[in-house]
């Protein structure tokens, strides 16, 4: 899932149309942030029908994880904030994808990473959520 997502940011990026590939970024993590979230029963609905004192339990690792995208609304500002963090690399991007075909081709691997990056960081996150929730809940303090 991952890959097909940063393959498809890697041709946007490759594509020498200004904020192209940027608007597709948008779009694709808009897509995947929310099915990654779901799948580990992250997502703002699914912790909003768990006991109370679970959800806020949740919403306390993620916080302490730095981990906003879970139990939130994916909204363009917070994809905006994500790839901000990964800031250098879309200027670099920006850049290389103005030298004819070595500058697109060093762009799209640009975008291929960055993209990787920061779907594998969400997936991180919410697996140590997880995992925290299943540890605490094994020792019934919750």
């Amino acid at each position: 899932m991952s890959n097909k997502k940063s393959l498809l940011s890697a041709a946007a990026s490759a594509v020498p149309v200004p904020l192209a590939d940027i608007a597709t970024d948008v779009v694709l993590l808009r897509q995947i942030i929310p099915r990654i979230s779901e799948m580990f029963g992250l997502s703002k609905e699914q912790i909003d029908e768990y006991n109370p004192q679970v959800a806020v339990f949740i919403y306390d690792i993620a916080k302490r994880l730095g981990a906003k995208m879970i139990g939130s609304y994916i909204t363009k500002e917070l994809i905006m904030q994500i790839l901000k963090k990964a800031g250098i690399r879309l200027t670099a991007k920006q850049a290389a994808r103005y030298v004819p075909v070595v500058g697109q081709a060093v762009s799209a691997g640009i975008s291929y990473a960055a993209m990787r990056v920061i779907i594998h960081s969400h997936i991180n996150q919410c697996y140590k959520v997880v995992r925290a929730v299943i540890e605490t809940e094994k020792d019934h303090t919750i």
